[in-house]
Formats: structure tokens, sequence, C-alpha cells
């Protein structure tokens, strides 16, 4: 499969850029040590993080522009609630705050991207 790299080795496939966001979340996610405090956060940063490129997978398959745009919008409510529990992360491993911080980074940067395609649909319509 050939994807497109940017200068700046930013991949400009978006299923391939959100499936490699998923797996270095959950690569990070295995490396923390489990506790009762960081276990749901954990849980739920997997379960969002994952489901940005499930979506977006689904929205470029969709029946219908409507179908479309519904899955936008869940794509960049995911990229925000993914964010939500990196900083939470954060919080409970401040030892790992830099890693934490270069996904959030990323996670931003896919907010921005799905924020514009969303708004792109709106003006559309």
């Amino acid at each position: 499969m050939a994807t497109n790299v940017s200068a700046m080795g930013k991949i400009y496939d978006l299923e391939e850029r959100t499936a490699v966001f998923g797996e270095r979340v959950i690569i990070l996610c295995k490396s923390i040590k489990q506790t009762p405090i960081n276990r749901r956060i954990v849980e739920q940063l997997i379960g969002s993080s994952a489901s940005i490129g499930a979506n977006y997978m689904e929205a470029n398959g969709a029946c219908s522009k409507k179908d479309f745009q519904n899955k936008i919008f869940i794509v960049k409510k995911e990229c925000k609630e993914t964010k939500h529990h990196l900083r939470l992360l954060a919080a409970a491993h401040p030892e790992r705050k830099e890693e934490l911080r270069t996904l959030w980074r990323e996670c931003q940067e896919l907010t921005c991207i799905f924020s514009r395609i969303a708004n792109s649909c709106r003006e559309r319509r």
C-alpha cells in the first residue's frame, strides 16, 4: 500500500493516519501499569481513539451525503473525547506527559482536519 507522506512526515491518507494514531495509543496504553485510578481512563482512551479511524472508514463508505456528514461529526466528537482522556492520563502519569502531549498534538491536528470537513459539509447544505 502506497501512503503519501509530506515533507514534515505527516501521512496524507486519513484512513492510514487515523489507524496509526489508534495503534500508537494502544501501544502506549499497553505500557502503562493498570491501577484503579487509570483503568477506566485507559479503557475510554482506547475506545475513543480507535473509534476515530473506524468512523472515518464508515464515513468513506457512506450511502448518502447525510450519512457521510453524520459519521464525520462522530469522528470529530471522538477526537475531542480522546484529547480529554489523554489529558487525564497525563495527570495520572506525569512521568509520561511528553509522550502523551505528542499524541494530544496529533489528535488536535486530526480534530482540526475533521472540523474543517464537517464545516465544509455544513456550508454545502
